[in-house]
């Protein structure tokens, strides 16, 4: 299979962007949604869209459907987006292990991005 090992990244990225919001909820761990209400809600529904759009980009991929490269490569723009803008937080709470984690994403993201662009 082409991209097996792409695809198979983007939805395990995908599927823990929603387990991980899902975690942070459950465990009140979401204090801007008292806070910055409308901010979180807004960045929240970026972040699902995101993960959504890696979901459907690896089913895609696994599937050879025509339009999944595509998908993919917008959904993975995305996700270095969020994978570069969210460790600010993470920072300013002394989280280092969530940005450790972060570096390492950018890094797998972008090593799966090169590998579907050399291949199409």
């Amino acid at each position: 299979m082409r991209y097996k090992a792409s695809a198979i990244f983007s939805m395990v990225v995908g599927i823990s962007m929603i387990l991980m919001w899902m975690m942070f909820y459950f465990t009140g761990s979401i204090p801007e949604l008292e806070s910055e209400p409308a901010r979180i809600a807004m960045h929240l529904l970026a972040e699902f869209v995101t993960a959504l759009a890696l979901i459907i980009a690896g089913w895609g991929l696994l599937r050879a459907k025509a339009w999944a490269v595509n998908i993919y490569l917008l959904a993975t723009g995305a996700l270095l987006y969020t994978l570069i803008q969210s460790p600010g937080y993470f920072v300013q709470t002394g989280e280092t292990g969530f940005v450790i984690m972060f570096t390492a994403l950018i890094i797998m993201a972008l090593f799966f991005l090169l590998k579907v662009l050399k291949q199409e």
